[in-house]
């Protein structure tokens, strides 16, 4: 950084600058008997594969804007994934050490990604034993490092408000290339922050735009009782401080068997190869079909990219293993052969 001026958001320098602009995609395979158009925003393509992408750029460069990170700092997070990679992309560019905060669900490949950054991983191996749930052991590790370490920085994307201040980009650039009219958005919901900047962007507005937040079968966000999970990128253990009562216009739980659906079927009709959570929005849209007035215009939110997903929702070794059986493609497959 030196005596550079500080980076703005909207100057974001190098690879920084990638993040963001998303294409929109017409999905007219998916789906061949619903009577309404149906668009993917291909957050995937990000430089760091991910949604993700967006809050930690803007955390860290606010973080930076304010001097709560400098040269020398340490930025802290508790991330099982895609926030992570992001955050680690953040802190190589600027050369601040990253320690990241994991659990034995984080894959190999995203621990490996993080690794080629530069990050430090710190392994929590137990669950907190009141809970069961390894959310809150990792941030009470995250609270037992900012102690180590004096002066260093937390994200905290779960409470931080610059998440979801990002996505009112996300949501103004779905709007953008729909010619100002989204009748239906379908996202995935962990943090609430992409729920959240969506929904407040859209209010502001007045556009009118439905929200259907999709959730995992477990989570404990809309006020369920959490339950075993076994794929990241949506649902929580805790409900996020970013969380707000009536965010959402209609919430879809989803199970991770029919995330797998939801994947392949994307993926053999799109060929997008994506992860789980947008399984996940594919499984959403699919079930409100019938009530989704013809004509409608509706976009799906693709979170993440499909690669870091190979050794568990593609593989069939693993979904056998862990769910009993391969589950076959969502319905449509008739229509496509006609």
């Amino acid at each position: 950084m030196g005596k550079q001026a500080t980076p703005r958001i909207e100057q974001a320098p190098g690879v920084l600058a990638a993040v963001g602009n998303t294409p929109m995609v017409r999905l007219t395979r998916l789906f061949p008997e619903a009577d309404f158009e149906l668009f993917a925003k291909m957050e995937l393509l990000n430089p760091g594969g991910s949604i993700k992408d967006r809050p930690a750029r803007a955390i860290l460069l606010e973080a930076i804007r304010t001097r709560q990170v400098r040269p020398g700092s340490t930025v802290i997070e508790s991330s099982s994934g895609n926030l992570a990679i992001a955050i680690a992309q953040v802190c190589a560019y600027f050369g601040v050490r990253f320690i990241c905060v994991v659990d034995p669900k984080t894959t190999t490949q995203n621990v490996a990604i993080l690794r080629a950054y530069g990050a430090e991983v710190d392994l929590v191996e137990s669950p907190d034993p009141t809970t069961g749930e390894y959310l809150p052991a990792r941030l009470a590790r995250v609270r037992a490092l900012l102690g180590e370490h004096p002066g260093a920085f937390w994200p905290n994307q779960y409470g931080n408000l610059r998440n979801p201040l990002a996505h009112h980009q996300t949501m103004d650039e779905v709007v953008a290339a729909l010619d100002g009219r989204v009748d239906y958005l379908f996202c995935a919901t962990s943090t609430c922050g992409t729920l959240r900047g969506c929904a407040e962007y859209t209010r502001a507005q007045g556009l009118g735009t439905r929200i259907v937040a999709v959730d995992a079968a477990g989570s404990a966000i809309f006020g369920g009782s959490p339950a075993r999970r076994l794929l990241p990128g949506h649902g929580a253990a805790v409900r996020p401080a970013l969380y707000q009562a009536g965010l959402a216009d209609r919430v879809v739980h989803v199970t991770d068997r029919e995330c797998v659906a939801g994947c392949r079927t994307l993926a053999r009709r799109e060929a997008i190869l994506a992860g789980g959570s947008s399984g996940a929005v594919v499984v959403a849209a699919h079930r409100l079909i019938g009530e989704i007035p013809s004509g409608s215009r509706c976009a799906l939110i693709l979170a993440d990219r499909g690669e870091r997903y190979l050794d568990t929702v593609y593989s069939d070794a693993w979904v056998v293993a862990n769910l009993g059986d391969v589950p076959p493609l969502l319905p449509g497959d008739a229509a496509l052969a006609a």
